[in-house]
């Protein structure tokens, strides 16, 4: 029970570098994303390719080979450093190999409430003078936020866990250490194991019923 206490804030501190990249994370997907999705039903052919050669390849590619292509590939080999400070860089780069993986399963929960919108709307769009981006962003894109709330929550919640990855990239490397050496040294694997899974469950059991929630409130009656 000692070593608990003594490694206990370590272990806190990690799990709050956990939902620092969540939330880092997030807000870049939900962009990156929102722009694949344009991408994506654009009218450009060049910009669908493209969106869909990136969709398709990002997502049937483990996250773990996306992290370490961050860390090792963008990092090592190409030298792109977000910060002098070690831990920093280690952050920023999964940060951005997670939100680049994220963005993809963004795209295709966005695309498929694109496709909930009547052909009808962006025609009649059209019809009075609007350009495409025009009736993406005033008449599409908000319609088909609000058909994807649920399956967007799904997206979240995914991403939140996928955060324990990070180890690929470099990232909370040190607490994933003093989590080997408290196992070791205390054998008490099961209670941290426990505690790490009630810890999850208090970020993403509300997300699920929130989103739940909002998407009853928001859904649209045709």
């Amino acid at each position: 029970m000692d070593e608990l206490i003594t490694y206990g804030p370590d272990l806190a501190l990690g799990f709050l570098e956990n939902v620092k990249l969540a939330l880092v994370a997030l807000v870049a997907s939900l962009i990156i994303g929102t722009i694949l999705v344009a991408m994506r039903v654009s009218p450009t052919p060049v910009l669908r390719a493209a969106g869909t050669t990136y969709v398709n390849v990002v997502r049937n590619t483990p996250l773990t080979l996306v992290l370490a292509f961050s860390a090792l590939g963008l990092s090592d080999q190409l030298g792109l450093v977000f910060s002098d400070e070690p831990r920093s860089n280690s952050f920023w780069l999964v940060a951005m190999g997670l939100s680049l993986y994220t963005a993809a399963f963004v795209c295709e929960a966005l695309r498929s409430g694109v496709n909930t919108v009547p052909m009808g709307q962006a025609e009649a769009a059209r019809a009075i003078g609007l350009t495409f981006s025009q009736s993406l962003t005033m008449i599409i894109l908000p319609q088909a936020f609000r058909a994807v709330v649920a399956p967007l929550g799904s997206v979240i919640i995914a991403m939140i866990k996928n955060t324990t990855v990070a180890t690929a990239g470099g990232f909370l490397a040190d607490a994933a250490a003093v989590m080997k050496e408290t196992f070791d040294q205390t054998g008490a694997s099961i209670p941290i194991f426990l505690g790490i899974v009630v810890a999850f469950m208090v970020l993403t059991m509300p997300i699920g019923f929130f989103t739940g929630w909002l998407s009853r409130r928001l859904a649209v009656v045709r």
